[in-house]
């Protein structure tokens, strides 16, 4: 879906991210590397293999697009049981793969807690608001600037309704001065949200982004 913000072009990507083409820049919100770790650290058997989905998935759109840049809007990492070895060596690893791409971190909320990522996954850490041309990269929605703010921590899903059935899709919310965006990570929930009167949904189905009228 190709939308229209403060005078630049983005896609909203049914893989619950955003590209800005002119910059080359993949926007990803809450990816939350670890929560499964930290789940199975508390003792709750929860599946393996997040980290894996979520380097997968971010392949799979460097392959789609030509990206330069991936900006990370806060909640890199979920908790300090995160910087787990194997969770660590899985995202080396796939660094590794990828020396020439320029990573940057706006801090949320669950990366204060978690602790900085290693240095070796050489990723530029800074704090909101983080401002690239018209927008502002934050990890709050309610963060005060005059640019347009990009950003998540709201994990928005969208229910649809027909009859009797009813589903929860994840969505971006598009306003006059905002848009949150979806949380990316595999294994993150999401809160079902209600668009004011001035706000757009669009919701992602995996395969396609759609506007809810």
């Amino acid at each position: 879906m190709r939308i229209t913000l403060a005078n630049e072009t983005l896609l909203l990507l049914p893989q619950k991210a955003a590209y800005w083409p002119r910059e080359g820049m993949l926007i990803i919100a809450d990816i939350h590397f670890g929560k499964a770790a930290a789940f199975r650290a508390l003792g709750v058997p929860v599946p393996g293999g997040t980290t894996s989905a979520n380097l997968a998935a971010l392949d799979m759109l460097l392959a789609q697009y030509e990206v330069r840049h991936i900006m990370f809007l806060g909640d890199f990492l979920h908790a300090r049981a995160a910087h787990a070895p194997a969770t660590l060596a899985a995202m080396l690893g796939w660094r590794q793969r990828h020396p020439g791409l320029q990573l940057t971190l706006v801090r949320g909320n669950h990366d204060k807690h978690a602790g900085d990522p290693p240095d070796a996954l050489g990723i530029a850490l800074v704090d909101e608001p983080h401002v690239v041309g018209p927008f502002a990269f934050c990890h709050h929605p309610d963060v005060l600037v005059p640019s347009y703010v990009l950003a998540g921590h709201v994990h928005p899903v969208y229910r649809l309704r027909s009859g009797w059935d009813s589903l929860l899709l994840p969505c971006f919310l598009v306003g006059p001065q905002r848009m949150v965006l979806p949380s990316f990570g595999a294994f993150t929930g999401g809160h079902p949200v209600l668009a004011q009167p001035d706000e757009r949904v669009y919701v992602s189905s995996g395969e396609a982004v759609l506007e809810i009228p």
